[in-house]
């Protein structure tokens, strides 16, 4: 058992950039890259491709960033760990060996986890009594959405990572496993951590590590609200972590790269996304935040010590994606003098437009551009003459017939608008897919590992 184990993030969301992954494999000594690529709706977007075509399914950006890593972290030791296979991590794999193969590389394993897609399996559960209602509303209305229904993903835990490293495997790439699961995986597969009582404060140490990298730059001064003091962010570094056996961590970042690790950055991604610090529930167990000790022992170099967690849940979060209808959507902008005046003259043509085109809306929606579009009734109107305002329309229907309207609409304000009306090209009505979160057994839900070697 090695003393110390260094992890380093590679990815925080599908469409991360690449070039500080890499140049934490070519200038780092990690022993592990962890990629994060999945939100909660990603799973709908790749069902449908798969649906489409039974060899799709995974994140592209995996695939192409474990082909232009293998070869240097092959030579290096540094295993890859990513959840971009998505719905169809087998594929994913099997893309990966190809590009091994094409490399010249030889004996390199490559493993797929999947078993957490569960699309399949869902009138199995309404029949046995499994209830799947929405954990936020307690709505028990999933059966008659079930038609709707795109994709149902459980939030895995890294058991299936840590069988594939327990065989051997230099890239594991898994289905929805938790965000952290991947550093989760790494920890315990090298400290022989279990995910049961006895080792619940090194989970959960686990756990608080993973929290901080899964989001690459968010721990090195991305997102944050210091945000005017962050140096060459253009050119930020991903964080890594150097973890003891004892549960006690250093995050830092690789010297001359942008950004900052300093106590403010890790607090404030380690609350990023969290409701309760006390309670952090991931499948792999649950994390306690409020213990945690920070110190800063040098430049760019946090110290983690005194992390603590409990046993993981009897229960999985399972995210069901279904269709919920059509989104149509519009853009326009106006100039000097009186831009605020054109745009309010824009909306009240488009809700009659709307009218004369016999919209059925199940909502429609405004916001002006530059004056209340994030912060919406919150937002003061300017006492002062705006350069140019925007006007975006979202109304939401039934059918792509109706949110085609919108988009008419909208094009009829090219004539009808106020004089100086500009937008680009007219926006495409697309789908809804909406999420109906809840909780299944975790005795219903196992990981398969399925290895292939170039």
């Amino acid at each position: 058992m090695k003393d110390v184990v260094t992890l380093g993030a590679g990815s925080g969301f599908w469409g991360d950039a690449a070039d500080p992954a890499m140049e934490l494999l070519e200038r780092g000594d990690l022993d592990y890259i962890c990629f994060d690529f999945l939100a909660e709706l990603t799973m709908s977007l790749l069902e449908r491709q798969r649906s489409k075509n039974p060899e799709l399914g995974y994140v592209p950006d995996a695939v192409e960033m474990m082909a232009a890593m293998m070869k240097t972290a092959h030579a290096k030791g540094t295993r890859l760990i990513s959840n971009g296979g998505g719905v169809n991590p087998r594929a994913a794999a099997e893309k990966i060996a190809a590009a091994a193969r094409a490399q010249g590389l030889k004996g390199l394993k490559i493993a797929a986890v999947d078993g957490d897609n569960v699309v399949h399996r869902l009138d199995e559960f309404l029949e046995h009594g499994v209830s799947l209602a929405h954990f936020e509303t307690g709505e028990d209305g999933l059966a008659r959405r079930r038609n709707a229904v795109v994709s149902a993903s459980v939030y895995a835990d890294s058991s299936g990572i840590v069988e594939a490293l327990d065989g051997g495997a230099d890239i594991v790439i898994t289905g929805r496993v938790s965000d952290s699961a991947p550093y989760v995986g790494a920890l315990r597969h090298e400290f022989g951590w279990a995910a049961d009582a006895a080792h619940a404060d090194r989970i959960g140490a686990a756990i608080t590590i993973g929290h901080l990298l899964e989001c690459a730059a968010g721990c090195t001064g991305g997102m944050s609200s210091r945000w005017a003091e962050m140096p060459d962010m253009g050119r930020v570094g991903f964080p890594f972590v150097a973890v003891r056996a004892d549960g006690t961590a250093e995050v830092t970042k690789l010297a001359g790269t942008g950004g900052r690790v300093d106590q403010f950055t890790v607090k404030e991604h380690l609350l990023y996304e969290v409701g309760d610090p006390g309670n952090y529930v991931m499948p792999d167990g649950v994390a306690d935040f409020t213990t945690l000790a920070l110190e800063e022992t040098g430049p760019d170099r946090v110290r983690l010590s005194n992390m603590s967690g409990r046993p993981p849940t009897d229960t999985l979060k399972l995210v069901i994606g279904y269709n919920d209808g059509w989104i149509g959507e519009g853009l326009l902008f106006f100039p000097w003098p009186d831009a605020l005046g054109r745009a309010r003259k824009a909306r009240e043509t488009l809700l009659q437009r709307f009218e004369r085109l016999g919209l059925a809306a199940d909502d429609i929606h405004f916001d002006f551009i530059g004056v209340d579009m994030l912060h919406g009734p919150a937002a003061p109107m300017p006492e002062y003459e705006l350069n140019e305002a925007g006007l975006r329309v979202a109304v939401r229907t039934r059918t792509r017939e109706e949110a085609e309207k919108v988009r008419r609409a909208c094009a009829n304000l090219w004539i009808m608008g106020p004089g100086g009306t500009s937008f680009g090209a007219p926006l495409k009505p697309r789908p809804v897919v909406a999420s109906w979160p809840t909780l299944i057994p975790r005795a219903l839900v196992t990981q398969h590992v399925t290895m292939t070697e170039a």
